[in-house]
């Protein structure tokens, strides 16, 4: 089942308040890679360059859009939480960027679905990239848990 990215995220910002401040309008969503655009201009830090806390909490919400996607699209309503994360800070934000997370190996969705289906639980490693210029300048590596409902 495709999910209309539209009504996704108009109930994501209902969940996450804080997204509205961030500045985000829109996700893409092609069932294996999510980004989100995103402008510099209401996540800007003192020095002109994108706030660290603000790439974090994109980050973090984009790989449990992800999982939550994953899950939803099969059929699953579950709760989502990140249990681990390691943040690197590469280069510095410049302009408006994208924050992306991709299913590298697309089997893992399924190992993750087939674990909650069994266990009530499961989870799911990604690495989240926010992307400016063309260049990776923030890395979130992260695991993410589902609890089934």
């Amino acid at each position: 089942m495709k999910t209309d990215t539209v009504e996704f995220l108009g109930w994501l910002k209902t969940q996450i308040p804080l997204l509205e401040h961030l500045g985000i309008s829109q996700l893409t969503w092609d069932g294996q890679t999510l980004k989100i655009p995103t402008p510099l201009a209401p996540n800007v830090n003192d020095k002109g360059t994108g706030f660290g806390g603000s790439q974090a909490a994109i980050a973090t919400v984009a790989g449990w859009c992800l999982t939550t996607l994953c899950l939803r699209e099969r059929g699953l309503e579950c709760d989502v939480v990140i249990a681990d994360s390691h943040l690197q800070y590469l280069k510095p934000v410049t302009a408006d960027f994208v924050t992306q997370v991709e299913l590298i190996d697309t089997a893992a969705s399924d190992v993750l679905a087939e674990r909650v289906v069994e266990r009530g639980k499961g989870k799911l490693a990604l690495v989240v990239e926010v992307i400016c210029n063309g260049q990776v300048c923030m890395r979130l590596e992260g695991l993410y848990v589902a609890i089934k409902r």
